[in-house]
């Protein structure tokens, strides 16, 4: 069986004190990150040279005699930070050859660089208790836990979140703990006007927790916007916008908690639809005229429509399905989304016009029902349809590789 991962996100409460040795710990990271990237520029402009993060690892020794200040956390901490561009070089690579948008690596200034990690079990310990836990540099700091580790604790990252500070630990080998079988199989239909609809015919809504707060956030932008650069009050002003923008995202991902911990609770086999959020909220072509402007390609509608699919957070809603249904030993299954919601689940005809808003009308048989209910029904068949033919297939596999086995 494979090693498990998870990760676990705990509040932090260091005294004044450790705030400020953790301000400064950001500050002389981001300083290293920077001049790291500097010099991995200036070897490929000058000499052609690419720079590995173990060349970078070993310069952090002669480091120790001309800025201690930054070797004050110890090594790991620094490693961590050259490995954090390491990767980014690494992403930048990566879609370079895929084709996609590159984005090249880029210094960081003091508003982009809020956490720091330690990549190896070093610099850092919890107390036999898990209350507290020693930072080589900064002193003991007392950890919220609202729930036990489990596994083997690898890694840790802290991350500054407006005047709040928090501790995220990987864990390895992580146990299962897999809940009693139900014998229930669900469908899932991903909408807007509900978040989430089922085959047995339950709405869960779609809180749309951006759009209430809608005039909060334009009235916290607006007065940013009239703030003067580099200066107190738009510090301030800063600091209130993205309060709003994390409150907005706890309440998001609060719902997501509660709705996929509903399913996997009471299901075994949840069927969802394939979505590629990123495809669905790009923005339109445009459509040259041929005289040098444009015609209209919908692109305000679409901009409405992919800021109510980014706040129902369907990406973030299928992630934490996946995990946890991992944990309880659930199964779930991801079908193309194609004519699901166009199909009539009674006589299988499928046809555009079957659907009319919220409700679906068969021209064929004239069956009616809920359009977003037949959609589901519809995913739920074409997810067990596909475990199936799986099953199907590695049995066949199976007697053939025992066939050719021999006597």
């Amino acid at each position: 069986m494979a090693s498990r991962c998870r990760a676990y996100r705990f509040l932090l409460q260091p005294t004044t004190k450790q705030k400020a040795r953790l301000d400064h710990l950001l500050a002389g990271q981001r300083e290293l990150y920077n001049a790291a990237l500097e010099e991995r520029r200036g070897a490929w402009r000058w000499e052609g040279r690419t720079i590995t993060k173990y060349e970078q690892f070993g310069t952090l020794a002669g480091l120790r005699d001309v800025r201690p200040d930054v070797l004050a956390c110890g090594t790991t901490v620094c490693r961590g930070t050259l490995t954090r561009l390491d990767e980014s070089f690494r992403a930048f690579y990566r879609r370079s050859r895929s084709g996609e948008k590159p984005g090249y690596p880029r210094f960081k200034g003091a508003g982009r660089w809020d956490s720091v990690q330690w990549p190896y079990q070093a610099g850092w310990k919890f107390d036999e208790d898990g209350r507290r836990v020693r930072i080589h540099g900064i002193g003991s700091i007392a950890v919220r836990r609202n729930r036990p580790l489990r596994g083997v604790a690898k890694t840790i990252t802290i991350r500054r979140e407006g005047r709040r500070w928090f501790l995220t630990v990987f864990c390895v080998d992580v146990p299962a703990q897999p809940l009693p079988a139900t014998g229930r199989q669900v469908g899932v239909d991903l909408g807007v006007n509900h978040l989430a609809t089922t085959s047995d015919g339950h709405h869960f809504p779609n809180y749309r927790v951006r759009a209430r707060a809608e005039n909060h956030l334009t009235a916290a932008q607006r007065a940013l916007s009239r703030k003067k650069r580099g200066g107190a009050n738009r510090h301030r002003a800063a600091q209130r916008l993205g309060a709003i923008h994390r409150r907005i995202a706890r309440q998001r991902l609060d719902h997501a908690h509660k709705l996929s911990r509903a399913l996997i609770d009471e299901n075994d086999v949840i069927v969802h639809e394939r979505l590629r959020v990123s495809n669905l909220t790009r923005r339109p072509p445009p459509r040259p005229n041929g005289s040098g402007g444009f015609q209209p390609n919908g692109a305000s509608a679409k901009a409405g429509l992919n800021r109510s699919i980014l706040d129902a957070g369907w990406g973030l809603f299928l992630r934490l399905l996946t995990y946890k249904a991992e944990d309880a030993g659930r199964t779930v299954i991801a079908v193309p989304p194609r004519h699901t919601s166009q199909v009539c689940r009674r006589c299988g005809h499928s046809e555009s016009g079957n659907r009319h808003g919220a409700v679906f009308r068969c021209l064929r048989c004239s069956h009616i029902d809920d359009a977003d209910i037949n959609a589901a029904r519809n995913i739920l068949r074409a997810g067990l349809a596909q475990r199936e033919q799986s099953h199907e297939a590695e049995g066949a596999h199976a007697s053939g590789s025992f066939s050719s086995a021999g006597p």
